[in-house]
């Protein structure tokens, strides 16, 4: 499978007793599929993998699979700080018609790239020869990094390790994947907010996104994404800019008070992260989503409105980029963008 475009990591919704919702799961994958996106990537990062217990883990995963056919594509999340839990959940998923999979670095154990390569990816690549595994070095979630050098000697060995998702943000190193392992190999983007630029520059060459932000703007990040192959940086750029604030939400930091049991006020600067802010905007805007699971809760005032105003702004300068929330699922955005209760009932 070449992995190129656009793939939606899906966020998982709850209801009210914070049970998977799986009928907002399903209508969240049509709509996916409505928008084009080359794919979902069900139960990773946001889709609160760390607290899904494996049966609903792969639950969610199987019904993804059901749901997406072939509509679009499916890479499933079965990625651990186990070897073992990982070929288990790859075999369930491989059996339902999974022909590729989303791999973690190994998270909280932290082994060195040298056994990440030998002990976990070189395991589950050679397990399964008939899909495309697709390693995801994310070393400020899991506290370790696959090497470069290490992700070449695995693609030169197993075939079917042909793609990464980068998510360190570190250019330089993703301009080395690209010299070391050629065109033929695809770099993708863990980080909506440089999704452009790891597209554009010519020494990274990335070739799409499985972006968080794509659960809320799924068709305009396709077409930036398509521009971008297409060769057409300018009507890239321009789409960039009019998704540019929901871009920066992925991650919210703001400063909160905290008073001391002595009465003395601190400040605390908080960081909400993924996918914290993108359900709270995804419930603020009508779509199936529900809160996250503990130790997840709900942001302050200040962060809800963050999220809140960087919805305003896009809806207020280019509402085609929510319209298809609108039309999709029946809601008006323009209302519940002003409607404070939907806001504050999000609030901490």
């Amino acid at each position: 499978m070449k992995i190129q475009g656009v793939w939606t990591a899906l966020a998982s919704p709850f209801g009210p007793d914070f049970a998977l919702d799986m009928n907002g799961l399903e209508r969240n994958i049509e709509f996916q599929i409505s928008q084009q996106v080359a794919g979902v990537v069900p139960v990773g990062t946001t889709g609160e993998s760390p607290t899904l217990d494996w049966n609903e883990h792969n639950k969610v995963i199987l019904r993804a699979l059901r749901r997406c056919e072939s509509k679009c594509g499916v890479i499933a999340g079965t990625g651990s700080n186990s070897t073992v839990e990982t070929v288990e959940s790859t075999h369930i998923v491989v059996e339902a018609g999974a022909k590729a999979v989303l791999v973690v670095d190994c998270y909280y154990n932290g082994p060195s790239s040298q056994e990440l390569r030998d002990e976990y990816y070189a395991v589950v690549a050679s397990e399964f020869p008939q899909i495309t595994v697709v390693p995801y070095v994310i070393p400020g979630r899991s506290g370790t990094a696959l090497a470069v050098e290490d992700l070449a000697l695995l693609a030169g060995e197993y075939p079917n390790i042909s793609a990464v998702k980068e998510a360190t943000g570190d250019l330089e190193r993703m301009a080395r994947t690209r010299a070391l392992l050629g065109d033929a190999f695809s770099i993708i983007s863990g980080d909506d907010d440089i999704t452009y630029t790891m597209m554009t520059d010519p020494a990274i060459r990335a070739n799409g996104a499985i972006s968080v932000m794509a659960n809320v703007i799924p068709g305009a990040l396709v077409s930036m994404a398509n521009a971008v192959l297409a060769g057409d940086l300018e009507a890239a750029a321009g789409i960039r800019d009019s998704v540019a604030p929901l871009l920066g939400i992925v991650t919210v930091k703001v400063d909160n008070d905290r008073t001391l049991p002595s009465g003395r006020v601190v400040t605390v600067n908080d960081r909400y992260r993924n996918p914290l802010p993108v359900k709270t905007l995804m419930a603020g805007l009508g779509m199936p989503s529900g809160l996250c699971r503990r130790p997840l809760g709900r942001m302050t005032k200040a962060g809800v409105d963050l999220v809140r105003n960087a919805a305003r702004q896009v809806w207020q300068r280019n509402p085609e980029v929510l319209r298809p929330i609108v039309d999709f699922f029946g809601v008006d955005v323009g209302a519940r963008i002003a409607d404070d209760s939907v806001w504050q009932s999000l609030t901490y």
